[in-house]
């Protein structure tokens, strides 16, 4: 088992079509993991997008304080996990192009204008999710 660098863990979030893995906690104090389609931007932050009227953009209106992690589930098995502060952004400009950045790492090129713009309604919302703490062990069955 080796512990990764921020570097590599960033590397490692950026790698394929891995699902994130959002924690928030709902207003009862209850934990809730939800999948979410992200990208690593230049400033390190993962950017995911969520409907304004959804659980989770409510849990990080209410407590921004989140916790996102990705795996690979076979050997030798490796996962990162964020933890961080997350930014709901009302930007329909930005809005649009993050939905086709979003949709060209999971659907590829040949769908993504077609599926960004699809998700790219006014409902929508950009989440930045800025890392406080990154954890990320490779190898771990090694």
């Amino acid at each position: 088992m080796r512990e990764m660098t921020r570097s590599e863990a960033l590397s490692f979030l950026s790698e394929g079509r891995r699902t994130g893995k959002l924690a928030v906690v709902r207003r009862d104090g209850r934990p809730m993991v939800t999948p979410v389609w992200f990208l690593v931007d230049d400033d390190e932050a993962l950017v995911f997008m969520t409907m304004s009227t959804s659980l989770k953009a409510r849990a990080i209106a209410r407590e921004p304080r989140v916790s996102l992690a990705v795996d690979v589930e076979q050997p030798p098995y490796a996962y990162a996990r964020v933890d961080g502060t997350a930014e709901l952004i009302d930007d329909q400009e930005a809005l649009a192009d993050w939905a086709v950045r979003i949709a060209l790492r999971y659907m590829g090129a040949e769908w993504a204008k077609q599926h960004g713009q699809r998700n790219a309604v006014p409902e929508e919302r950009i989440v930045r999710l800025r890392p406080t703490r990154i954890v990320a062990w490779d190898d771990i069955a090694g």
